[in-house]
């Protein structure tokens, strides 16, 4: 995979009652090869409670949604319905309750790793919640 290809360009979530809304905007398209992750890493202030959520592709298929608990050391994982995609935007519907107990005052960012490496890390999100 190329440096240019695949570039998280930005992240923004939104949510309604039960659902959190998480859009991944890319350079270019999502590699037709290979394994390429989006997510969200959503914490406390002081990082001592985390939570990691992801898209994973496989030779350009979605094949995981999830998100992981660092408090619990669980990963739960989703119907793959909560996923689109199209051309350069990813967009996951993950439930609400996946950054339950991080509070108004948490901090969010966006990652992409690809090939089982970081890609990019500390992405900004603009947040609507």
């Amino acid at each position: 995979m190329s440096i240019h290809e695949a570039l998280l360009k930005q992240a923004s979530v939104t949510a309604t009652e039960a659902t959190l809304v998480a859009k991944f905007e890319i350079e270019g398209n999502i590699p037709g090869s290979g394994a390429y992750v989006v997510g969200l890493v959503a914490a406390t202030p002081d990082y001592s409670s985390q939570r990691r959520l992801g898209i994973e592709f496989m030779n350009g298929e979605a094949i995981a949604f999830f998100s992981f608990n660092h408090d619990q050391s669980a990963e739960e994982n989703y119907d793959l319905k909560g996923v689109e995609h199209s051309g350069n935007t990813i967009t996951g519907h993950f439930p609400l309750s996946a950054i339950n107990g991080l509070g108004k005052g948490h901090v969010m960012t966006a990652f992409s790793e690809a090939d089982g490496r970081e890609f990019q890390s500390g992405v900004a999100v603009q947040e609507s919640l």
